[in-house]
Formats: structure tokens, sequence, C-alpha cells
């Protein structure tokens, strides 16, 4: 059987902090022919944000370099992160859908995603991802995912077959999880920072009003006796220079 569009979304976001840097839905989605309505699109697209924020907080406790994560629906992400491009690549696809083709289909989105980056900005192309500062400064790059899309539509095709043939990765060592646990881990690490802020917000208030008691006690040590001689001088002057 024919899939149509089976790569229902695609992300392409900067490591260190999630940022998204291309957004990519073919138009049958858009148009709800692959049974995804606009409403449920948008829940996957803040999923899939929030998994992109989770790879980065993961990645000291050894976050994998490829997973995949059941969602509801019969629908599942697929993500792959180069620590040597410092960039996340994730897609949606149905849970059927071959998982080594999947991945197949990021890898050639990050070749090509590379090539297209070197072509127009050098050496120095990781520089400008680094330096973005607004999410999806690279959309122009959505015309070639679009592409790439297309070529993936039909996983039974001659030249999907054919990719799958030459491949010789291992998709046993692909890590499987599920959205609830990512999304629950995210929330955790959210409330782990407030935590955090907060700690140092009091640490901060504790130091200012231990200041301020240290202002007191020397207040109280030593105030009566500044008062008392600054009445005495007061005195000498009344009584020689007045």
């Amino acid at each position: 059987s024919r899939y149509k569009m089976p790569i229902l979304l695609t992300f392409i976001a900067r490591a260190p902090d999630g940022l998204p840097l291309v957004s990519s839905t073919p138009p049958s989605s858009t148009s709800g022919s692959t049974g995804l309505s606009p409403s449920d699109l948008e829940v996957f697209k803040r999923q899939a944000k929030s998994i992109m924020q989770s790879i980065d907080m993961s990645r000291r406790s050894g976050s994998p370099s490829k997973c995949s994560i059941e969602s509801t629906g019969g629908y599942t992400f697929h993500y792959m992160q180069s620590a040597a491009e410092g960039v996340v690549y994730l897609a949606l696809t149905e849970k059927s859908y071959p998982k080594r083709l999947v991945f197949l289909y990021l890898e050639e989105v990050s070749e090509a995603f590379v090539t297209d980056l070197l072509g127009e900005f050098g050496d120095k192309w990781q520089n400008e991802i680094q330096m973005s500062s607004r999410p999806y400064q690279f959309i122009k790059f959505d015309r070639v995912i679009q592409k790439k899309t297309r070529e993936f539509v039909d996983p039974k095709s001659r030249q999907n077959t054919s990719k799958l043939n030459e491949d010789l990765a291992d998709i046993q060592s692909i890590m499987k999880k599920n959205i609830q646990e990512v999304l629950n881990r995210g929330e955790k690490l959210e409330k782990m920072n407030d935590i955090s802020s907060q700690l140092v917000s009091d640490s901060k208030k504790f130091k200012w009003g231990a200041k301020q008691l240290s202002y007191q006690v020397m207040l109280q040590q030593y105030g009566l006796v500044v008062v008392l001689g600054l009445s005495f001088c007061f005195v000498i002057y009344l009584k020689f220079f007045w």
C-alpha cells in the first residue's frame, strides 16, 4: 500500500537551546488529507518543540544521538542530533512508517542543510547557527525539505527500497521513548530551574538581610558612644568658641 506524505512534520533546531531554525509541513498536512486536523497539527508542533528543548537538557546525562518517541494517535517522532553540527533534526510520521527509512530521510535532510549553509556562508556556517537570535531564521530551506518529503512519500517505491537495501544501520541501537516521559522530564527540569532561580533569589535576600543585621548590631554597640562623643564636642564648642 502507498502512503500519502508520511513525513508529516519536519523540524531543524539548534541543539544548545532547542531554538527552531526550520519548520516544514507538507501541503497535504495542512489540507487534512493525512488525517491530521489543524488542531492536531498544532498539538504535535508543541510536542516537537518540547522534545527539541529537552534534548539539550538531557545531553549532559547521555541523551541518545537517535531516538524514536511514540506519541498519541498512532504517530511517532524521530530525532537525530549531531554534536559536531550543534543541530537536531526531527520528523513526525505514522507509526507504521519504516524506522530505518525515517532516519535515512533525516540524514539526507542533514546533508542538504549543511551543504546549503556551506554554499551561503562558507566555513562560518556554524557561527551563523549559533548567532541566530530569532526562530525560523533559515525557513527558506523549507523548499529543500518539501522536495525531500516527496522523495520519501512511498516507502515501497523502487528508489526507497534501494536505499533500504544499501543502508547498513542497526536500528536496534535507536532509543525508544514515550512522549509522556519526555514531556514529564521537561516539566521536572523546568521545576528544577525554577527552584534554582528561587534559591539564587533567596540567597541574595539573605545576604542583604545579613548586612542590615550587621549594621543594626554595630549601631547598638557603638551608637551610644558616638552620641556621647558628639554631645561632648558640641559642649566644648559652645564653651570656647561661641
